[in-house]
C-alpha cells in the first residue's frame, strides 16, 4: 500500500514563503499517467483543492493560489513539493498531498475539483500564516 508522507509545515508571517515536501513509499509507481496533488482543509470547511501535476506534463493550480504557489516533483526520489510564496493568513490550514495513478490528464486537472481519481493521502502537515 502506497504511503505519503508530508513535511515542511509550521509557522510564518504574512509575505514569507514555505515550501511542502512530500515522500512516496517504495510501492508508488511511476508513469506517464500519473496525478499527484496538493489538497488544505480548515476546521469545519471543504478539503480544497490546491494543486495538481501530471507526469507526462501539465500543472494545474487553484485561482485562491495562482501566480503565489508552485508544484513541482522528483519521480526519481518519488517526491511532490509545493513552494509556497507571498503567504497570506487564508492559507492557514492542514495541507494533504495525495497519489493517484493511470488517469488522464484532463482528470488530473479535474483533481483539483473531485478528488476521488486520488487512491492514497498523506496525514498533513499544518501551515499557519500570521498577520
Amino acid at each position: 500500500q502506497v504511503q505519503l508522507v508530508e513535511s515542511g509545515g509550521g509557522s510564518v508571517q504574512a509575505g514569507g514563503s514555505m515550501r511542502l515536501s512530500c515522500q512516496a513509499s517504495a510501492e508508488y509507481g511511476y508513469s506517464s499517467r500519473n496525478c499527484m496533488g496538493w489538497f488544505r482543509q480548515v476546521p469545519e470547511k471543504e478539503r480544497e483543492g490546491v494543486a495538481t501535476i501530471y507526469t507526462s506534463g501539465g500543472k494545474f493550480y487553484a485561482d485562491s493560489i495562482q501566480g503565489r504557489f508552485t508544484i513541482s516533483q522528483d519521480t526519481r526520489k518519488k517526491m511532490l513539493y509545493l513552494q509556497m510564496d507571498d503567504l497570506k493568513p487564508e492559507d492557514t490550514a492542514m495541507y494533504f498531498c495525495a497519489a493517484g495513478v493511470t488517469v488522464w490528464s484532463d482528470q488530473c486537472a479535474e483533481g483539483l475539483r473531485e478528488p476521488s481519481i486520488f487512491g492514497a493521502w498523506g496525514q498533513g502537515t499544518q501551515v499557519t500564516v500570521s498577520s
